[in-house]
């Protein structure tokens, strides 16, 4: 989900943290057993209730089922931040076995510094993503050493709300797919007193932003291509060009709206707006007049005209999984993949999941899995999430995303935004931003 408090004590984080390297196979009690002999393992859910509740109960289910392993969920602190907690237990000796809630760019740090271990060297791994359906999923978070150290929880593809009935009322019967429709709209938009686009974030350089805004737009022009790999700057510069190029001509057009605003696209005071899946439950009770089909739909991000008739479009994914820290005993590690074996060799546990949380499982079937068509059918705008994550980028895996993701912000994007910089500009910019802060 999208939790902006998680990395506003990041930056001081980094640099007071010291992580361990190379933490070795120590177990943070000193052995792997408790006192009943049997192998306990800890696992820290995310800071969200619906979550912890939901791996408690994976828990006593597979506690039923496995009477030699004990495991102990509680819900990891989220003061300053989640990654704080997790950085200052790893410094401690302190960590869990397992937890959830780390996504890609984060889990670079801790493989950085050893503190985690890569899932596909584990027995189980292979069977845990045969029977979960989500080898296509799992594919875009292969790291840059071949490894994988993170098992995609769930997936959260970012997608673009539209007020349908403001459209129709601008003359236009279906929402705009390529930059050229967007324009036509936006020519509409200018002879009226609405944004296509009001967000205060747009302007905002904090790094974290750009998942919603840059990234999505930037993996729809580029079909998924990298930003950042192997430390080295692998941006698609055509695919980022053409992105800055469309978001100068709507600042250009006066489209943009960056002050402060109430819920402007609920209000019907902008035509568009990013979307993530946990909106959908908070318009149930703020604004049940809104109703999917009827007033809004939900689509992928407009394409570049030379991508008009590409099928699947890829988006940023809001995702985070769970990883298993260096600390555990080779008893604890093997104990660990028989629980998460046990949670993903079962659909239902998936359809629990999306039932409590809200929160779209990283697998590539959901559209067509019957285990969740009721769900769907009841949720159809849910549905359309499900569809898109396969094709759906997680973060780079780049120990350095935040500072890489600020300067980016501060040097390119914030300034096309502000019409401060064309995209030719921009673009260069962007190169010495990026490099700069990898070095």
């Amino acid at each position: 989900m999208k939790m902006k408090k998680i990395f506003l004590g990041l930056t001081t984080v980094l640099a007071g943290t010291v992580l361990l390297a190379g933490c070795g196979n120590q177990s943070t009690s000193g052995d792997s057993g408790s006192d009943d002999g049997k192998t306990k393992i800890t696992f820290w859910a995310a800071p969200n209730p619906t979550q912890l509740r939901y791996w408690q109960e994976m828990a006593t289910e597979f506690e039923a089922q496995n009477d030699e392993i004990t495991v102990e969920v509680t819900q990891m602190k989220e003061s300053p931040s989640s990654e704080a907690t997790i950085q200052s237990a790893i410094a401690s000796n302190t960590a869990p076995t397992l937890s959830e809630n780390v996504n890609r760019s984060f889990a670079a740090q801790l493989a950085a510094s050893e503190a985690i271990l890569p899932l596909n060297q584990q027995n189980g791994f292979d069977s845990i993503v045969e029977s979960r359906h989500m080898n296509q999923t799992i594919e875009s978070w292969k790291f840059s050493d071949d490894s994988q150290y993170v098992l995609p929880v769930y997936s959260n593809p970012i997608l673009f709300g539209w007020r349908i009935d403001l459209l129709e009322e601008l003359g236009f019967s279906e929402v705009p797919k390529t930059y050229s429709e967007l324009l036509e709209v936006v020519e509409k938009v200018q002879e009226t007193d609405k944004a296509l686009w009001a967000k205060r974030d747009l302007s905002d350089p904090t790094a974290w932003m750009r998942w919603f805004d840059f990234f999505p737009l930037y993996n729809a022009a580029s079909e998924g291509g990298s930003f950042v790999e192997n430390e080295k700057f692998s941006v698609d510069e055509a695919a980022m060009t053409n992105v800055f190029e469309l978001m100068s001509q709507l600042a250009d057009a006066n489209v943009l709206r960056t002050g402060e605003a109430t819920d402007p696209f609920e209000n019907g005071d902008s035509i568009m707006t990013d979307l993530g899946p946990w909106t959908f439950p908070n318009w149930d009770e703020k604004y049940p007049e809104l109703t999917f089909g009827e007033n809004y739909t939900v689509t992928t991000p407009v394409v570049p005209d030379a991508l008009a008739d590409v099928e699947e479009v890829s988006t940023y994914a809001d995702a985070k999984g769970i990883v298993m820290y260096a600390q555990a005993t080779e008893e604890e590690q093997a104990a660990a993949m028989a629980f998460l074996e046990f949670v993903y060799s079962d659909d239902e546990h998936d359809m629990k999941l999306l039932e409590m949380t809200s929160l779209i499982p990283a697998r590539d079937d959901a559209k067509e899995n019957e285990i969740f068509a009721a769900y769907f059918e009841e949720n159809p705008a849910m549905k359309v999430y499900a569809e898109n994550v396969p094709f759906a980028v997680p973060a780079m895996d780049n120990e350095k995303f935040n500072e890489i993701q600020q300067a980016f912000g501060e040097q390119a994007w914030v300034p096309v935004i502000r019409g401060e910089k064309d995209a030719k500009t921009a673009t260069a910019d962007a190169k010495s931003a990026v490099e700069g802060a990898l070095q």
